[in-house]
């Protein structure tokens, strides 16, 4: 196992570095940043745009190509560069990822794990209340996207707190600035600020998981060696759990790591909403300001944690199916 797994991971550097090199090719083609400098007012002299785009790397009057590798041989060294605004990118990127990662992790942990125990559970229940009941509210809550779920719940938030006369949940930020209260205050203040947050992300997840999960599981309910393992006297709820649920599984590691960049995607929309300052949150402004560097830099922690989450399902894939170990 560990001969396949050191060749995944050989692929997926692979792909890193690929995905990294498209990521600078397109964020310089479709960005302008000569325009940001033209936007302010007063615009500054030709002469002082022409030296601030060159001391960032993104002088346009050199070919694509050429601005590709002085960023590649700064980036190997650890140096991202600059942003648009003259900080540094690699500072900016430290301190925004751990505010995504808290989000990301938290998210799929509710998601997977309720989306996986709702499935399981729906496909041994199959057309009984509790199974058209899961279904029904799984189906509301794919059809509403992330934003608008973000948003409604920060409303019910709001009317909880205004009906309890209380601000029992803290829906801005990803914690308070004031609060000095030690370290078990701190971790209450960041779980209470995460409730929400996580909530918006996770439910969407679960639904989605849980629907995944019911097919699979619903495949292997007939199957032989089910009926092979109760006839040799095993219980039926070891034999769902230990050979039913676990077969069951092996596809959904597969689905795991797709999952992951539908979860990202929706980490962007809500970490605007709830005013939490991570990488979605930059993409955006980044965006905005036509800021090359930035958008690269992103776009680089998008590919580290959605190639990490398929290395972790490929982990997962070689611990439930023994032949992938062979």
């Amino acid at each position: 196992m560990t001969a396949h797994l050191a060749r995944r991971l050989g692929y997926y550097a692979v792909l890193l570095v690929v995905a990294v090199c498209l990521s600078y090719l397109l964020a310089a083609t479709a960005l302008d940043p000569r325009a940001y400098f033209e936007g302010r007012r007063p615009p500054p002299a030709p002469e002082v745009m022409h030296a601030q785009l060159t001391a960032l790397g993104l002088d346009d009057a050199k070919p694509l190509p050429a601005r590709l590798w002085r960023w590649v041989t700064h980036a190997v060294t650890g140096d991202l560069g600059r942003t648009i605004d003259g900080s540094s990118v690699g500072a900016e990127l430290g301190r925004r990822i751990g505010v995504s990662l808290r989000l990301l992790i938290a998210g799929t942990v509710l998601g997977t794990v309720f989306g996986i125990l709702a499935g399981a559970w729906t496909a041994v229940r199959q057309y009984r209340v509790s199974d058209r009941t899961v279904t029904v509210v799984s189906f509301v809550l794919l059809s509403v996207p992330t934003f608008l779920l973000a948003v409604l719940l920060k409303i019910g938030a709001i009317k909880l707190n205004a009906a309890l006369g209380t601000d029992l949940i803290q829906f801005t930020g990803e914690k308070d600035p004031d609060l000095h209260a030690g370290v078990l205050g701190t971790l209450r203040d960041r779980g209470v600020h995460l409730l929400l947050p996580t909530l918006s992300m996770g439910l969407v997840t679960a639904a989605s998981y849980s629907r995944y999960q019911r097919n699979t599981m619903l495949d292997v309910l007939g199957a032989d060696y089910l009926r092979t393992a109760r006839a040799k006297g095993l219980s039926r709820r070891r034999t769902l759990l230990r050979h039913g649920l676990r077969t069951a599984l092996i596809p959904m590691a597969a689905y795991f790591s797709y999952g992951f960049l539908a979860l990202f995607t929706g980490a962007t929309f809500t970490e605007i909403i709830f005013g939490w300052h991570g990488m979605g949150e930059w993409l955006v402004e980044s965006i905005a300001k036509n800021d090359v560097n930035s958008v690269v830099a992103v776009s680089m922690f998008a590919a580290v944690v959605v190639l990490l989450s398929g290395f972790l399902s490929d982990i997962l894939h070689a611990a439930l199916d023994p032949r992938v170990r062979t």
